[in-house]
Formats: C-alpha cells, sequence, structure tokens
C-alpha cells in the first residue's frame, strides 16, 4: 500500500522514473501518468515514446506541463497516480516566467486534495556543483526548493541511483 505521497528522486538517467514506474504498477491500480515534459526537439520527441513504451498500454496519460491542479483533481480514488516529473514541471514554469513560489504552492495544495496516492519523480540537484550561469543557478535553487517541500510532506522519500533505491524518509511497502 503506497501512502498518500512519495518522492522518488535521482540524478538524470539514474533509473528513477523506471523505478517509480515499477513501485506503481506493484498496487495493481488503475494507473495515470501525469506527463509534464514538453517536446520541443527530436530528441525529446524519441524520449517521450520510449517511455510510454516502456510503460504499455495499462497507463491513462494526462499531459499537463503547467497546471497540475486539474490533473490530480481528475483521477479516482481507486487511482495511483505518477506525476513524472517536477523538475520539468518546474522548467517549464521557470521559462514562462511565472511566480514559482505561488505555483509550488498551488501544486502542494493540489497534492493534499488530490484522492488518490501520487508519486512524484524529481531530479535531485544537490549533489552537482554551482552553475555557471544565473538561470541554470536560479533553476537549482527552486528545485532545491520545490524537492525540500515535497520531501517534508512526503510519507516516503526514496533516492535512486544507478537503479537502485535507497529509503531517505518512510519504509517500502
Amino acid at each position: 500500500m503506497l501512502p498518500k505521497l512519495t518522492l522518488v528522486l535521482g540524478g538524470a538517467a539514474s533509473g528513477k522514473s523506471l523505478w517509480a514506474e515499477t513501485l506503481v504498477t506493484q498496487t495493481a491500480r488503475p494507473r495515470v501518468y501525469v506527463a509534464t515534459a514538453q517536446a520541443f526537439d527530436e530528441d525529446m520527441h524519441a524520449k517521450i515514446k520510449e517511455h510510454r513504451t516502456q510503460r504499455g498500454p495499462d497507463w491513462r496519460t494526462i499531459e499537463a506541463p503547467l497546471d497540475l491542479t486539474p490533473a490530480l483533481a481528475g483521477v479516482a480514488g481507486d487511482d495511483v497516480v505518477l506525476l513524472d516529473c517536477a523538475t520539468l514541471w518546474l522548467s517549464n514554469h521557470l521559462l514562462a516566467d511565472h511566480d514559482l513560489t505561488a505555483q509550488t504552492d498551488t501544486l502542494m495544495a493540489a497534492l493534499h486534495v488530490c484522492p488518490a496516492p501520487v508519486v512524484v519523480v524529481s531530479n535531485e540537484v544537490g549533489l552537482s556543483g554551482v552553475p555557471e550561469n544565473a538561470l541554470a543557478r536560479q533553476f537549482q535553487r527552486a528545485q532545491g526548493r520545490l524537492n525540500q517541500r515535497l520531501a517534508a510532506e512526503a510519507d516516503l522519500v526514496v533516492q535512486v541511483i544507478a537503479g537502485l533505491p535507497l529509503v531517505l524518509k518512510g519504509s517500502l511497502p
């Protein structure tokens, strides 16, 4: 049984999304994939296609690159939600020059009222160096704050490294 909120952290290509998908699949609940990615180039189109193929047909996909509130409110209590990923969602808002604090507050409120358990995938940026440009530094700070807020609210927090889970908070079901 998954808790109300699970946070799965990891670096780029750490296996966090696949691990989170496996966690969600093990619940045997109807699965909802909330996708935040936007495909602006061929590489991203290919990555999205690969993820869809990997998940298979047993997922309902909701594309929500910016407004997660309707996506999270529109699921049933017997569903399980995989939100992949908070990093791209944050990037979308940063590049649209939105108020990141207000957007994060809105996300946290949507997670609280979502009737289904939610697994959020996010990139851990605290292990990397300080970026060389102002936009990248702004993103790193905002991502760190978002991850800290999510982790504070989550009952289960797992960091995935090389495909292997390391439980930081709570216990695996």
